[in-house]
């Protein structure tokens, strides 16, 4: 392997010195940053906008609960028909009119309710409404049946279930939340590094070959020299690029807000005033409180190295794959046929981890597909934090290395063949006879 480290070191300076790979490199968070700052920007300016909504009530019994906030107003019409009220809205251009009928009971009343406008009105604002009249029918009702509101509120009663294993842990449903949390964030890391720098490695491959570079170097190095060589440069590269992505993107949201005249510190006012609220409250204090123990009760080390070892063992398991199909193929379109075979795996990990981790993490299903090594990166990175003996982490792991080795064993045996082939779109059984070689 005397050469490996030249190879390492020729793959990464090829691609970080690529003029594609700079530009992506720095335009790609400047773009990101961008609509993402345009779009707060349109957002801000959407929020900012104040909008008239004229109520005609002819049942005399919802006009109080219509207040004006910020960015609406209402305007209580009386003494006016519908067609009146209508011709009025109009001809004043606001954004809407809600008309509530007169009807003998409460029942009626809440069926002959309809909003007038222009164009589409706001599904924001049309729930918003709805939720008023909602609340204030219900207490009408309660009222006419002689039915007491406010002891009917003061005896509502939240129940949370403490929930705790039988040698003695607390836990609660915030504790699987962000179980939740951080075995996705993990998983979809994972799968979004594999898909993007493994195509990477495909097509350095597919375009050293096509260049006929290939058949100078293959004359002083092994292929399976290489093929480590390519992923693990190519790796790394990735490694670097995202290093510059979270740099420039940390520089480029201060410098963007201010073009587009988001202020931060503002937009950090209504978080802040939520946080002092919620301090201030003896039940937020109480929640906040089982977030920051839920959080202190995850396996933290646990899940750091088993993040690190089961994204490097998926990263170049799969890598070796998409090497092995880059030799295989002289063009990018080639490689449609022998992609399903890897992306299913992936696509079907993921599919595990969000619908079956979540509601049985020690389940059949989710054990299963923790151990078999096309997703047991996924799988075992969501299961862990709700707490994976080690004996299953080591035994998972090592079924992730040994077919890791296996899989370089046979992407190498394609490797050697299909580097120097031309001209001739390989099939399945064209594959077979290569590794008979």
């Amino acid at each position: 392997m005397n050469h490996l480290s030249l190879i390492i070191k020729r793959e990464y300076l090829t691609k970080v010195r690529n003029k594609s790979f700079i530009i992506m490199t720095v335009l790609s968070p400047l773009i990101m940053i961008a609509l993402i700052a345009v779009v707060a920007y349109l957002s801000q300016l959407n929020n900012n906008k104040n909008r008239t909504i004229a109520v005609l009530d002819e049942s005399g019994l919802l006009s109080s609960i219509f207040k004006n906030s910020d960015n609406i107003t209402f305007d209580i019409l009386a003494d006016i028909s519908l067609e009146k009220a209508i011709e009025q809205v109009k001809a004043k251009e606001i954004y809407g009119l809600l008309h509530v009928g007169k009807r003998d009971d409460l029942e009626n009343i809440s069926k002959h309710i309809k909003f007038y406008s222009e164009e589409s009105p706001s599904l924001t604002i049309i729930s918003d409404l709805e939720n008023k009249l909602e609340a204030k029918l219900t207490d009408l009702k309660l009222q006419m049946s002689g039915v007491d509101i406010q002891k009917i509120r003061t005896s509502k009663t939240n129940v949370n279930i403490a929930q705790e294993s039988f040698t003695g842990e607390t836990s609660s449903k915030i504790d699987n939340v962000l179980k939740l949390a951080f075995g996705g964030i993990a998983g979809y890391l994972l799968f979004m590094f594999i898909i993007i720098y493994g195509n990477m490695i495909m097509r350095s491959v597919i375009e050293e070959k096509t260049s006929r570079i290939i058949e100078v170097i293959i004359s002083s190095v092994k292929p399976i020299q290489l093929m480590m060589g390519k992923i693990i440069g190519t790796s790394l590269a990735g490694i670097t690029q995202f290093v510059i992505w979270l740099i420039l993107g940390g520089i480029a949201m201060f410098i963007l807000s201010a073009i587009f005249g988001i202020d931060l510190a503002q937009m950090q006012t209504p978080q802040q005033e939520m946080m002092q609220q919620a301090m201030s409250n003896p039940d937020n204090q109480e929640q906040i409180q089982q977030v920051m123990n839920a959080f202190f009760n995850l396996p933290i080390a646990n899940l750091i190295v088993a993040f690190i070892f089961f994204f490097i063992g998926g990263y170049l398991l799969y890598s070796s794959l998409y090497a092995a199909i880059g030799a295989a193929v002289d063009n990018e379109t080639d490689t449609q046929q022998f992609m399903m075979p890897i992306l299913m795996p992936l696509i079907l990990a993921v599919y595990v981890g969000v619908f079956t981790v979540i509601e049985d993490p020690h389940g059949t299903v989710s054990t299963v597909f923790s151990f078999i090594p096309l997703t047991s990166p996924v799988v075992m990175l969501m299961r862990i934090p709700f707490g994976v003996p080690i004996w299953q982490q080591l035994l998972s792991l090592g079924l992730l290395i040994g077919t890791f080795m296996f899989s370089v064993w046979f992407a190498a045996k394609i490797y050697r063949v299909g580097i120097l082939m031309y001209g001739k779109k390989p099939s399945y059984k064209e594959l077979y006879k290569w590794l008979r070689y």
